[in-house]
């Protein structure tokens, strides 16, 4: 094994750059061209990678320590034939530095690494003034094809300058800004945020008085294959669709050249506009969807750091923050205002006595806001009825002994759930969804029960319990609800359902009035089972009553047809064979 010295290769004209990320620690494992620290100038931000795959065994620098060409970055522990490419090789083989100036790259073999030259837009040639239209088209960007654009940021009207940034464009290791080769008014834009774009591709077309750009040049060269990757432009903030987390995406408003500057500078505070960031990290959130500008920084400066975005999505993924888009999409809170109602008591509860402050689980804040919606939203109405189950229960425990080897215990639930389809057959309104002044009627019968968990209640679902039997169904909910006090429900666990079965059985009680689960447009609530005297016409005879609680959208059902359901959910019950009918 050999200790190997990783320095900081040529930077170009940069001297004593700040050293505003570390990604590596001791002890950690590094490949050949990982990035281990960012360094920034008053212009650029560029990540610095290993010459070296091996095992850190020493860092010598830190957080806001000032470096240039030939410092030494860490040690590393590398294997002999890891080690040929020497710290001094990699010294004459730059990273790339990102300026918001136009930039040639050009492939190193060394280290497949690109070496730009910063190209200000005066150092072009320009034709003589002309007038007309002008078509500006995508320069030669590299080996790159079908680059994505992920901000606009003209807009038809503009006055365009030469060599002024149109668009920005991103592969998988890179991003870059597209300048415009001539001068004029932006006429028409051939391109949006989502098109894929290559060489030669026509971007917008310009009217007017215009300069032509003898020989355009790409505004930023996209690095070659390495994750130290050419990030153009910085000072940018992008732009892309909701993530599937379901995160707004940051806006991809463009700063101008005096807050550019700023942004970059280490020794200022960057403004509100341009959250202070690495490329990579940049890049980083935008996969997530986190908007940047939301994101408190904990790095030199007030920077971002990988870990903030990543401590920001937990917090939005846990409830514990909201981002400003969900903020405006949420009611505005619990005080009542916004129904015009007097505002939510405030109370110092630690006056009275002793108190303790406990949050709640993220399935309960997510559940009470739907609940809350759901609440105030359907005009919803209960009838009560009981079903006599004295057969039914004596069934299921001679069934239970029958198959006592096979392991399913079948549960009354089950049976419940077999009723209702059968019930929702004959009243199809039970089973619809409404979609505005329309009703949407399902043809299949996906069974929503509510389960009792540590952290809150879960509504897992029983797809296509029409095609499946009681043990089948049994069987199943076991899984499920295992799962569910395990915590390992999947989204595809808990969505689709058409109906909602909630039970109180096995703890107690007579009748609750359970909350329709929206976009459904009813909930059947059950109790606990009790033995009560039935008058038979002759005598009162020991019967097991099941209390069942019918909640329904009173828009949909009426309150005659309510009453057909559970009446027709009693009969079923009271003999299971007309399931069969």
């Amino acid at each position: 094994m050999a200790l190997v010295e990783v320095q900081v290769p040529d930077i170009g004209d940069f001297d004593e750059v700040t050293v505003i990320e570390l990604m590596v620690k001791v002890g950690d494992t590094v490949k050949a061209e990982q990035s281990l620290i960012t360094v920034e100038s008053d212009k650029a931000s560029m990540e610095i990678p290993s010459s070296t795959a091996g095992v850190v065994k020493e860092m010598r620098v830190a957080l806001g320590d000032k470096v240039k060409q030939g410092s030494i970055v860490l040690v590393v522990e590398a294997a002999g034939a890891a080690a040929a490419p020497s710290a001094t090789a990699a010294a004459s083989t730059p990273p790339v530095m990102a300026s918001p100036s136009s930039v040639i790259a050009t492939a190193t073999p060394a280290s497949g690494l690109a070496v730009t030259e910063a190209r200000q837009s005066s150092a072009a040639p320009a034709t003589p003034a002309a007038s007309g239209p002008v078509q500006v088209r995508v320069p030669d960007i590299g080996d790159f094809k079908d680059v994505a654009v992920i901000e606009v940021m003209v807009k038809p009207g503009d006055t365009i300058k030469v060599e002024q940034s149109l668009i920005t464009v991103e592969s998988d290791k890179a991003s870059m800004e597209i300048p415009s080769s001539a001068a004029g008014v932006l006429k028409e834009l051939k391109v949006k945020v989502g098109d894929t774009v290559n060489i030669g591709d026509l971007l917008a077309i310009l009217e007017g008085a215009v300069s032509s750009v003898a020989s355009p040049v790409a505004a930023a060269a996209l690095a070659t294959a390495t994750p130290t990757a050419v990030i153009a432009s910085e000072a940018k903030q992008s732009q892309a669709p909701t993530s599937a987390l379901g995160l707004p995406r940051a806006d991809g408003a463009r700063n101008d050249a005096a807050s550019v500057a700023s942004a970059h500078n280490p020794t200022v505070t960057p403004s509100v506009g341009l959250p202070h960031a690495s490329p990579s990290v940049r890049k980083f959130a935008r996969e997530l969807g986190v908007p940047l500008d939301e994101v408190k920084g904990s790095g030199l400066k007030g920077r971002i750091t990988a870990d903030d975005v990543q401590a920001f999505t937990k917090a939005v993924m846990s409830g514990a923050a909201q981002t400003k888009a969900q903020a405006a999409k949420a009611p505005a809170g619990s005080g009542g205002s916004e129904l015009g109602l007097i505002p939510w008591p405030k109370v110092d509860f630690a006056k009275f006595g002793p108190i303790e402050r406990k949050e709640m689980s993220r399935i309960k804040k997510i559940s009470g806001a739907n609940l809350l919606r759901n609440a105030i939203m359907i005009p919803a109405v209960t009838n009560h009825d009981d079903a006599d189950i004295t057969d039914l229960e004596a069934f299921r425990v001679s069934t239970n002994k029958e198959n006592e080897k096979s392991g399913v215990k079948v549960t009354m639930l089950a049976f419940l759930i077999k009723a209702c389809v059968a019930a929702l057959k004959k009243f199809p309104e039970f089973n619809s969804s409404l979609d505005g002044d329309a009703l949407i009627y399902k043809h299949y019968y996906h069974i929503g029960f509510a389960a009792d968990t540590p952290n809150g209640l879960v509504v897992p679902v029983i797809k296509d319990a029409d095609k499946k039997g009681v043990l089948q169904i049994s069987q199943e909910m076991g899984e499920l609800a295992k799962k569910a006090r395990d915590g390992k429900l999947g989204p595809a666990d808990m969505s689709g359902a058409t109906f909602t079965i909630s039970s109180l059985g096995g703890i107690g009680g007579k009748y609750f009035t359970p909350i329709i689960n929206a976009p459904e447009v009813a909930i059947l609530g059950v109790c606990k089972s009790t033995m009560e005297p039935v008058w038979d016409g002759k005598a009162f005879q020991p019967r097991l009553m099941l209390p069942l609680s019918l909640t329904w959208d009173h828009r949909v059902i009426d309150g005659a047809a309510a009453a057909r359901f559970n009446a027709f959910l009693g009969q079923i019950l009271s003999d299971f064979r007309r399931v069969l009918l």
